[in-house]
């Protein structure tokens, strides 16, 4: 069974509740489905720490980053599924803001 969840990608919460905190998106998902999405948030949180730490090494460049390339990587999976789950005005969003690469 489907319910109502409401997205904030900015701190990676979910919640049920549209009041409690600002959010980006609303998507109807399975427990699953919202298990699934909370694992790619925690992925995301280790990498953006293995990012910060990488940060003070200054002889690493950007782009031959692995960890930015995992994180990068992640957060396409979740604008995925956010798409897939969203209403009709998240897919619009993520549409109007390039937020899914071509293959």
């Amino acid at each position: 069974m489907k319910k109502t969840y409401y997205i904030s990608i900015a701190n990676g919460e979910i919640s049920q509740i549209s009041t409690t905190s600002p959010w980006n998106y609303k998507i109807e998902a399975s427990d699953e489905e919202i298990i699934e999405l909370r694992e790619y948030f925690d992925q995301i949180y280790s990498t953006d720490w293995q990012g910060f730490m990488r940060a003070h090494v200054p002889y690493i460049e950007y782009h031959h980053d692995p960890t930015n390339d995992a994180y990068d990587e992640t957060m396409q999976k979740v604008f995925q599924l956010i798409y897939e789950l969203g209403d009709q005005e998240a897919k619009n969003l993520i549409s109007e803001q390039g937020l899914l690469k071509k293959d």
